[in-house]
């Protein structure tokens, strides 16, 4: 199939496997793969898109996306490595595009002595994914050094959006309410010791690699904390710890993490994900609510 959109926008990847690109390593062929060249194209093949009344999924670093095995019949366009610039906007302010990962945006922080980003260091996902889902660890989240969000609205006309408007709640923000896309954020820090904060990097750091199994395809935590729960604990509890299921399971290491064990399929991962939420409903009756995204046929 032919796209009506301009190639010297970005780079065109059609029939793309996905499993190239998502974190779980799983996924068939997006029709087409478009990474846009810069904000300008960005907005120039969205125009296009919505024209011809094409099918879209907007993606940054493809951390906490299932794409279903046979694929995605339409345009992924994918963010990461693109629109990925950091800088500093006064003395206590970075800037940082959508395609930057976090760990980029921490790292520039850090060689500027500011303090405020070191939660982000080990977030897998890029900024773009981070403001979406208000992303947090270790009693830090976006929502506390957020200061403004550039966005393209529903008329894919660029607006900015205080960060305190953002409705940054648990795994939550304004981009879920509204059509919004986010094409950077502004962080606001405090100066900080580089040496503390190298140390920081380092406790959480080693903290992560203790306890996730990051030496295994996943999507990070793969469900959203129940209110007054905890997801692994309750999956632990109900007896899944290292439950295997067709290619993909329940990780020995972290209950909280569906792994791809050994080639699973997307559908492996899906069936997988399932089977968890009925068992500890069955137990505790309680809902496990996905806190990864699937798209796709």
């Amino acid at each position: 199939m032919l796209f009506d959109i301009n190639e010297n926008l970005g780079d065109f990847f059609y029939d793309e496997p996905m499993k190239n690109h998502t974190s779980f390593c799983v996924g068939g062929p997006a029709k087409l793969l478009i990474k846009p060249n810069d904000e300008e194209s960005l907005i120039e093949i969205l125009k296009s898109i919505r024209k011809n009344n094409y099918n879209y999924y907007i993606l940054g670093n493809c951390t906490n996306i299932i794409v279903k095995d046979k694929g995605f019949d339409g345009i992924i366009i994918k963010l990461k490595n693109k629109l990925n610039d950091v800088k500093k906007v006064s003395d206590k302010e970075i800037f940082a595009g959508t395609g930057a990962s976090m760990k980029k945006i921490s790292e520039f922080a850090m060689k500027n002595s500011l303090t405020g980003l070191e939660f982000a260091h080990g977030i897998p996902g890029s900024l773009g994914g981070a403001i979406v889902m208000n992303a947090g660890a270790y009693d830090g989240e976006i929502k506390n050094v957020c200061k403004s969000v550039r966005l393209l609205d529903e008329n894919l006309k660029v607006i900015e959006i205080p960060g305190d408007e953002m409705n940054f709640a648990y795994r939550h923000s304004l981009v879920q309410e509204r059509d919004l896309i986010v094409l950077g954020a502004t962080f606001s820090l405090e100066d900080g010791n580089k040496d503390e904060i190298r140390e920081k990097y380092e406790e959480f750091d080693q903290r992560r690699a203790d306890k996730q199994p990051l030496d295994m395809p996943s999507a990070g935590s793969t469900f959203k904390r129940p209110t007054g729960y905890f997801a692994g604990k309750l999956i632990d509890d109900s007896g899944l710890r290292g439950f295997t299921h067709k290619g993909a399971g329940i990780s020995q290491k972290h209950c909280g993490f569906v792994v791809n064990k050994n080639k699973a399929t997307a559908q492996d991962i899906l069936e997988t994900i399932e089977i968890v939420q009925k068992v500890v409903h069955d137990k505790f009756d309680v809902t496990l609510e996905r806190e990864v995204k699937i798209i796709g046929d």
